[in-house]
């Protein structure tokens, strides 16, 4: 059995899946994958069961009955994975905008190079992004730096959602308790691996804008992420006895 899951929350991706699906088993690692899908009407969810033919072994499908965030479906997918006893647990978007070539390299930092959680970074070093207009390139740079000052973390793509964590991360961290689903999820998750202690790492990668299919981004989403994160390092300051005993699985 693989010890490397990557999740993939998907809702009306049929324009992608088959291609990433294809394009992740042909790498040099043997990468299991676990959609979950949040009931898209496109049929997403039929095509990436007609590919558990070619891949039966290494596919795996988590059907949900709605659309209930993006949070909820990491969250779905990183509790299949630790039951399963999965050691390193990937996440990343279903649209190409994250190069699947570059699991290789997170998975790496992870496995060889003695990091804990792995962030495919898009401003570690500069801006990497393509095919974005230049007002979203500066609402996600200032985003991400905004966040870095208020969680006082030294990350620079605190949004980045193409991620590698070791199973010892998410078995730390309360799932149960994450409270955002938006792209605060993201942020949430990076700082409760920092608060407790684990070794992060940036890696650079290049991020590419969608080519097919509707992005999922909205106005509710983006205030989540700016409005969320200052109360979230509020509480953590004001008692952080009670974060850590309320937010993480340790005494």
């Amino acid at each position: 059995m693989s010890k490397a899951l990557v999740v993939i929350p998907t809702y009306n991706e049929k324009d992608n899946i088959q291609r990433l699906l294809d394009h992740i088993f042909s790498l040099d690692v043997a990468f299991h994958v676990l959609v979950v899908d949040d009931n898209s009407p496109d049929g997403t969810a039929a095509l990436v069961e007609t590919s558990q033919g070619i891949f039966p072994e290494r596919l795996f499908l988590l059907k949900r009955n709605s659309k209930s965030g993006l949070g909820t479906a990491y969250i779905a997918g990183f509790k299949w994975a630790l039951a399963r006893n999965y050691d390193f647990i990937f996440e990343m978007d279903a649209d190409f905008s994250h190069n699947p070539t570059d699991l290789l390299k997170l998975y790496k930092a992870c496995k060889d190079d003695g990091y804990d959680v792995a962030i495919g970074s898009r401003y570690v070093k500069g801006v990497n992004v393509v095919n974005w207009p230049m007002s979203r390139i500066l609402l996600s740079w200032i985003a991400s730096k905004y966040v870095q000052a208020v969680m006082r973390m030294n990350i620079h793509d605190t949004t980045a959602g193409f991620i590698c964590y070791k199973k010892e991360v998410l078995q730390t961290i309360n799932l149960n308790r994450i409270r955002f689903v938006g792209y605060a999820f993201q942020i949430e998750m990076k700082f409760k691996a920092h608060f407790a202690g684990f070794k992060i790492i940036e890696v650079p990668v290049i991020f590419t804008d969608r080519e097919r299919g509707v992005s999922k981004m909205s106005s509710k989403i983006i205030s989540e992420a700016v409005f969320g994160v200052f109360r979230m390092k509020i509480r953590s300051m004001l008692s952080p006895k009670r974060f850590r005993k309320t937010f993480f699985n340790i005494t």
